[in-house]
Formats: structure tokens, C-alpha cells, sequence
């Protein structure tokens, strides 16, 4: 009598839910490697990595991961139970995303002057703005050129694996891309986040002058405005409009989400 061995389930034993659920993980890893491949590694690439490779070891698994639950009754419901917590989750985090459009300023067309250009850092790479910093950058140049009588403050300190600061990487760019005068420039180049961006600047225009309450403009990336007017109305900046760049497409789900985490985080450390 001849022993019929069955095959071992396969790609083709993959239903519907399983192959979305591949492929999503597979994107989700794939955004995530090529990021760190560029040295990003917050929390905006690495949750997607583990979300995808969550995603690809379940689907792939799916009947032995149904076996081995049917025997556990409760590890059954734990997984379901978690499942469904990262629905509302996902839920969640849309609806985060749909408030931070709905409050997004890409700009003002009023004209109303103002005495100061703030700049918050980003990402630099070898000296050279990340195209996330190089975007708020052409949007803070173009605010500056239409307010020839603001001063132009860039905040952000020494970045990892960086030898120069933020704020020295972003002067050098407005002066060489964009012919600003020097003299317009402040440099607050000991910060590390968003809160001490914002902190350590005003001492800078107070001692040229320039009083909390003075009209300024905020130029930060879009997704970034919310927070960041936030965190300025917290540290005594009364009279600043936020003006928003857009974020690169490469990047832009991953800064997303990065800023609900921000968000959160800033709320908990009574940020804002």
C-alpha cells in the first residue's frame, strides 16, 4: 500500500484576507527598509516595519497560528481582542490625520507683516538639508523676500551622526540658494526638539529687540503646524501664524504618523 503524503500548504492556500493582508506587510516593510536604508529610524518607519512583518507572519502562518490558538481558548480571545485593538487604533489615527488637514496653513495672502521668520529644523545628511528641512527652507525664503524688514531665526541643534548644527546647515542654504543677507539670520543652535526649539528662540529675538508679543511667522513642515502653534502659544509667542511646507510623498505617511505619537507624547509632557 503507497503512503500519500499531503503537500504543504502553500501561497495558493491563501485566501482573500491573507493575500491583503501579504501584501499590505509587504509594502509596509518595503516603505520602512528602503527609510532606514537613509538612515531614518523614528518611530514613523520603525512601527511600520513591525506592523508589516506582523501582517506577513499571519498571513503567511494563518492555519498554524488557527491551530495552535483552537487549543487555547483564551489565547484565541486575546488575539482577537488584539486584532480588534488595532482597528480602533487605525480608526484613531485617521481621524487624527482628517483634524490635521482640516488645520493645515499652507499660507496667508493678506500681506500682514511680520517681524520674524522662525525656522524649525529637520534631518540634515553630510551638511546638506534632508528635502523635508530643504522645504520649509524655500518657504521661509519666500516668506523673508516679501518681508524684507523681518530677521530670519533657524533653530536646531547638532543632528545624529552630524558634526555641524541644524541651524548652521540652514543659514548656509538660504545664504548660498537664496542670496539672504547674513545679517538677517539668528541662529538658535542648541535645541533638540520641537518645545526647545521654540524655547530657546525667543531669548534670541528678545535680545535683538523683538518682544513675545511681535508678529512672526512659523514655517515648520505642514503636518507640523498644529503642534507647533501649540507648543509657541505655551512658550509666550502671542502674535505667530504657522506656514505649513509640504511634506515629500516618499515620506509623508511615515511623518504622519510620527506626529500622532508627537502629539501624544507632547500632551503627556505637558507640551502644549
Amino acid at each position: 500500500m503507497s503512503l500519500i503524503t499531503s503537500p504543504r500548504p502553500g501561497l495558493h492556500a491563501l485566501g482573500l484576507r491573507q493575500w491583503l493582508g501579504l501584501i499590505a506587510g509587504l509594502v509596509l516593510l518595503l516603505d520602512a527598509l528602503v527609510l532606514m536604508a537613509y538612515g531614518m529610524f523614528n518611530l514613523g518607519v520603525t512601527l511600520p516595519a513591525a506592523l508589516g512583518l506582523l501582517l506577513v507572519v499571519s498571513s503567511l502562518g494563518h492555519r498554524a497560528i488557527a491551530g495552535w490558538l483552537d487549543k487555547r481558548p483564551a489565547w484565541r480571545r486575546a488575539w482577537r481582542l488584539s486584532w480588534l485593538g488595532l482597528g480602533l487604533w487605525l480608526l484613531s489615527l485617521l481621524l487624527f490625520w482628517g483634524f490635521l488637514l482640516l488645520h493645515i496653513d499652507r499660507g496667508w495672502d493678506d500681506g500682514a507683516p511680520v517681524q520674524a521668520v522662525l525656522v524649525l529644523g529637520s534631518a540634515t545628511r553630510d551638511g546638506q538639508p534632508s528635502t523635508t528641512l530643504a522645504q520649509r527652507l524655500d518657504v521661509a525664503a519666500a516668506v523673508a523676500e516679501r518681508q524684507p524688514q523681518a530677521l530670519v531665526l533657524v533653530s536646531g541643534g547638532v543632528d545624529f551622526g552630524e558634526k555641524e548644527s541644524e541651524a548652521a546647515v540652514m543659514a548656509r542654504y538660504l545664504i548660498e540658494r537664496h542670496g539672504l543677507a547674513q545679517d538677517r539670520l539668528l541662529l538658535e543652535q542648541a535645541s533638540t526638539s520641537t518645545a526647545l526649539n521654540l524655547a530657546l528662540s525667543l531669548p534670541l529675538l528678545q535680545q535683538r529687540g523683538l518682544a513675545a508679543d511681535a508678529p512672526m511667522a512659523l514655517v515648520t513642515s505642514d503636518f507640523h503646524t498644529l503642534r507647533a502653534l501649540w507648543i509657541a502659544r505655551r512658550n509666550g509667542y502671542v502674535h505667530v501664524r504657522a506656514l505649513g511646507a509640504p511634506t515629500p510623498l516618499s515620506i509623508r505617511a511615515n511623518a504622519w504618523l510620527r506626529e500622532y505619537f508627537a502629539v501624544l507624547s507632547g500632551w503627556l509632557l505637558g507640551e502644549f
